[in-house]
């Protein structure tokens, strides 16, 4: 979008001249949105020439009137009524009623709170079979990468097993989603940087969402079981898959990372969680509150319509800041303190509305198994040394988190 095509700022709107999308405002974000919620309830961003919101009130608003801030446009900066979208279009994230609808039901059924039961046992086991290797590593007075050893490892195992993907390879999952997640905000050097890396893997993805290359009875086959019965067409199931594999690792990979993160910084907060590993989901939940994985998504107008007393023009481009309606005073108290018996209902982090996170049983279910399974065996869990950013243009995420894991 250059300056000539930038639509004109209506009348009161509270002006906010900052790069959401700048390194310094990536790798620490919370001032810029401080700054975004006092500005008003929403606010005009002249360099892109974008409305975006920050007060839970209006995100929550935002994101679940579907009919008026609609999605098949994109839920990134680029306007997919005004320039074609870089790869053909998510069906669950860049599509509105009813091709959504279609979908997401499909996906809804095979990602069900039954499935969750069912794969409990088997995820599980995966968390107390890391867990017991990194007790055995910590008696011997290592330190470990609580991103590397933890928060890849466990995601990267018990998440493609679901969906069927073969061993080999599934590195590439998180090349490709830092892409994808990246290709949400402008074309900036963190964008260049991940499609230059995603080209060697590109060939591997789509090879992988093919039936013959997916586990009988896995979340990818069931995809195409689904495409057989007519629910969705054969062209779009391995859509369908593209979904699992660009949306169903990274995410969860930083959540868990975030958790740990915020469990190392607060050292009371991991002596409850290992007093009662019980709490361990409301410590996650509170962890995705707090250090919200996904920071942003975009909406576009479909129509003039009213946000917090200002009519916003059709066809406008929306930044709903997920990350600072999670810290908003006016809906949480202590916004910016991590408090495991805090029980943060209505979050924003794994979206809302119809186009909510279709996975989110399943992150939760890996985010709770592996902070019990920690609580169990470390009686604490210390930061030895200064953690690093991998920045996105839209996720929070961490690059290296040096622990040390203190036996119970």
């Amino acid at each position: 979008m250059t300056t000539d095509t930038l639509p004109t700022l209506p009348a009161g709107v509270p002006v906010l001249d900052i790069d959401p999308f700048a390194d310094e405002v990536l790798r620490d974000p919370y001032a810029y949105h401080a700054r975004l919620r006092e500005a008003g309830p929403v606010a005009w961003i002249p360099k892109y020439g974008i409305y975006a919101t920050g007060r839970h009130e209006q995100v929550r608003q935002v994101l679940n009137d579907h009919e008026n801030y609609i999605s098949s446009a994109g839920v990134g900066l680029a306007n997919f009524n005004k320039e074609p979208p870089f790869r053909p279009k998510s069906l669950i994230l860049e599509a509105d009623p009813p091709n959504h609808t279609r979908a997401r039901t499909v996906l809804s059924r095979i990602l069900s709170p039954r499935t969750v039961n069912q794969i409990r046992e088997t995820f599980t086991q995966e968390a107390d079979a890391l867990f017991d290797q990194l007790l055995a590593a910590s008696e011997r007075g290592e330190a470990i990468d609580g991103i590397k050893q933890i928060a890849e490892v466990y995601p990267l195992k018990v998440f493609p097993d679901a969906v069927g993907l073969e061993p080999q390879g599934r590195e590439n999952l998180l090349v490709y989603g830092d892409m994808i997640f990246n290709a949400f905000g402008p074309r900036n050097e963190l964008l260049a940087r991940a499609a230059e890396k995603v080209q060697p893997v590109t060939a591997w993805i789509m090879a992988h969402c093919q039936r013959a290359m997916l586990r009988p009875g896995g979340f990818g086959d069931q995809i195409y079981q689904a495409a057989d019965a007519g629910e969705i067409s054969q062209e779009e199931a391995p859509m369908l898959v593209r979904s699992f594999l660009s949306a169903g690792v990274d995410t969860t990979v930083n959540g868990i990372g975030n958790a740990l993160w915020c469990l190392a910084q607060n050292p009371e907060a991991y002596a409850r969680l290992h007093a009662d590993p019980s709490l361990a989901r409301q410590a996650f939940e509170e962890s995705l509150r707090l250090e919200s994985a996904v920071q942003t998504f975009f909406r576009t107008t479909a129509r003039t319509v009213a946000l917090a007393g200002f009519d916003i023009p059709a066809d406008a481009k929306v930044l709903a800041v997920l990350a600072a309606a999670n810290r908003d005073e006016r809906q949480w108290s202590r916004p910016d303190r991590y408090d495991i018996d805090r029980r943060p209902t209505g979050h924003m982090a794994l979206g809302s509305g119809i186009h909510g996170c279709v996975g989110q049983v399943v992150a939760r279910l890996e985010g709770e198994l592996v902070l019990a399974a920690l609580a169990k065996r470390f009686a604490r869990i210390e930061l030895v040394g200064e953690p690093t950013r991998r920045l996105n243009n839209t996720l929070r995420a961490l690059g290296t988190l040096p622990l040390r894991l203190i036996p119970a």
